[in-house]
């Protein structure tokens, strides 16, 4: 659900409400039963993970890397086990 911010006429508080986009707008401030006033502002989302333009097919030629080049992987290091004292 979207966000709606509403700015009241009276006292000048700005608040935001949890509103389906078929909600009717909010017409009574419930703090001090001023009349609202809906605000156009900016969406305060952004779309994440795989499947997503910004995610998968925004990235340039530059960023690729040729089919013939490996990416670069760093080295993993293993140590073997160290033979346990004999106790005696």
């Amino acid at each position: 659900m979207p966000l709606f911010e509403y700015q009241c006429k009276k006292c000048g508080i700005v608040f935001e409400v949890l509103q389906k986009s078929s909600d009717p707008a909010l017409t009574i401030h419930d703090h001090c039963g001023g009349n609202l006033e809906k605000l156009i502002s900016t969406s305060a989302f952004q779309f994440k993970g795989t499947g997503w333009y910004v995610t998968d097919y925004a990235k340039g030629s530059s960023s690729r890397t040729p089919k013939d080049e490996k990416p670069s992987v760093p080295e993993v290091k293993k140590e073997t086990p160290k033979p346990a004292a004999d106790a005696k």
